[in-house]
């Protein structure tokens, strides 16, 4: 992985008493930035600590000596240095007088997304997702230079604060042969996206930090004119894109549908519901919580869909180890931070032990969508073990599936309520109805799964009919 930092050339605009510590110092390969506070100490900021670099406390005269050197701070409190990837950001007083500076410092790290690049060459639209600093940047960036000089895209980048492709008229090299196209203010970055689809012809555009409906807006607009996006925004999860009302529509919005009395008696849930609206500008999502974990969903609408309805979404996470191997591990962990802000009434369904599976190549990741999951994965500490003899998926036939969840939950029994017949091992539903349905009971005699019929949605019933069911696998029996 070949790190490209032009560090000298930020020390160069900080004073001495500044600059002579972090030249010397054994961790300048992994410094985050320098703040400088008038009448405060100067602070250097590493992974793993911030550092006081000296005594003396910053005057008038130590700001000045730094923004004379620097570029004109935009309408963004943002500048930079010429043919570099660093950023200075400002702080200024209620007079506009500036009082403190933030020195970001800007590496181009080339190798970093090599455990994506599959997700490249499906040319689908990618949104990038993370906390402030911790890579997001950098990773499309890179993004943007294999597919202008690996894979021959025309590729157009929107560089609102000058991050990207750095400073100055010129882009920095690490960008290749990609285009950059510069926006004067930052509340016209919107339009400047759509300027670069009509005038510019581009395949690909990349975006740095969406943040504003109308940026969204335009994204949307791109995608629907069959243009590929790279872009980022601010948010720890992808479930977090549901709750907020600004960046909602990048992943299609969602909206309150209310339904009849017979579909909600056979989805099992409430009459009013949240839907997606509308398909996502971006068909593949990235979680980064740090920089060596990448969180991948490869389906951003089924993901948001599943999220929605109440299920648990299964994760796929990549690493990439120090000698260059890709690692991904898929699991379904318990997120209680999604239950409470899709729905207060969706029912999640506790599980005690994590799936997990580990791919030592990515490419076996894309076989897992056409085959059955339950049959793939493994429970807890026990890879040998197959996820069916430790879990029952029962399709309810028009039973009340939130009581039935319920029950299950405080029996603490393994056993999954499921809306989709292709993932059920076990039918249940009313005699009555299960008598007049040909159609079901075709299809369950193709896939061989048995049904159990119960005369009434009583309590009584539906326990006795899970208790039976039970008793026909030995090796669940024994774990209760």
């Amino acid at each position: 992985m070949l790190i490209a930092d032009d560090l000298d050339k930020l020390l160069e605009i900080l004073p001495h008493f500044i600059k002579s510590p972090l030249q010397h110092h054994n961790s300048r390969k992994q410094l985050i930035e320098v703040v400088i506070d008038l009448g405060r100490r100067p602070e250097a900021r590493f992974p793993s600590r911030p550092e006081y670099l000296s005594l003396k406390n910053l005057s008038w005269s130590d700001l000045d000596f730094c923004i004379k050197r620097v570029g004109s701070f935009s309408g963004d409190n943002r500048a930079g240095l010429e043919k570099t990837l660093h950023r200075i950001s400002c702080i200024k007083n209620r007079q506009g007088n500036i009082i403190g500076l933030t020195c970001r410092v800007g590496r181009a790290i080339f190798g970093t997304i090599s455990i994506i690049r599959d997700l490249l060459e499906r040319q689908e639209s990618i949104l990038i997702l993370g906390k402030p600093g911790v890579g997001k940047t950098t990773a499309i960036r890179e993004i943007a230079r294999i597919l202008a000089d690996e894979m021959e895209k025309r590729v157009v980048i929107i560089d609102t604060s000058n991050e990207i492709a750095g400073d100055g008229d010129i882009p920095h090299p690490s960008i290749g042969r990609a285009r950059r196209m510069q926006v004067t203010r930052p509340e016209l970055q919107h339009q400047v996206m759509i300027e670069a689809v009509e005038n510019h012809m581009p395949e690909v555009i990349i975006i740095d930090e969406i943040g504003t409906e109308l940026e969204a807006f335009a994204a949307r607009t791109i995608a629907e004119r069959g243009v590929q996006l790279v872009g980022t925004a601010h948010g720890n999860y992808l479930a977090s894109l549901i709750k907020n009302p600004t960046l909602v529509d990048l992943v299609g919005g969602i909206q309150q549908v209310t339904l009849g009395d017979e579909e909600a008696k056979r989805r099992g849930s409430q009459k009013s519901i949240l839907e997606r609206k509308s398909s996502s500008a971006f068909q593949v999502a990235i979680e980064i919580h740090d920089r060596s974990n990448w969180i991948i969903h490869e389906t951003v609408e089924y993901t948001i869909d599943q999220i929605l309805q109440g299920y648990q979404v299964l994760q796929q996470k990549r690493h990439l180890e120090v000698d260059g191997k890709s690692i991904i591990d898929c699991d379904v962990p318990f997120q209680p931070e999604i239950k409470n802000s899709v729905d207060a009434n969706l029912q999640w369904r506790n599980i005690s032990e994590p799936l997990s599976l580990s791919i030592s190549n990515p490419k076996q990741y894309s076989d897992l969508s056409s085959t059955k999951t339950s049959s793939l994965l493994s429970v807890g500490n026990n890879p040998k073990m197959p996820i069916t003899e430790s879990v029952i998926w029962v399709y309810g036939y028009l039973i009340d599936h939130n009581d039935c969840k319920n029950w299950i939950d405080s029996f603490r029994w393994p056993i999954i309520l499921t809306k989709k017949i292709e993932k059920a091992d076990i039918i249940l539903g009313l005699y009555s109805e299960l008598k007049q349905n040909t159609k079901l009971r075709q299809i369950a005699k193709i896939r061989k799964m048995r049904i159990y019929t119960i005369p009434n949605n009583s309590r009584f019933q539906i326990i006795r009919a899970l208790q039976k069911i039970l008793k026909i696998y030995p090796l669940v029996k024994n774990k209760i």
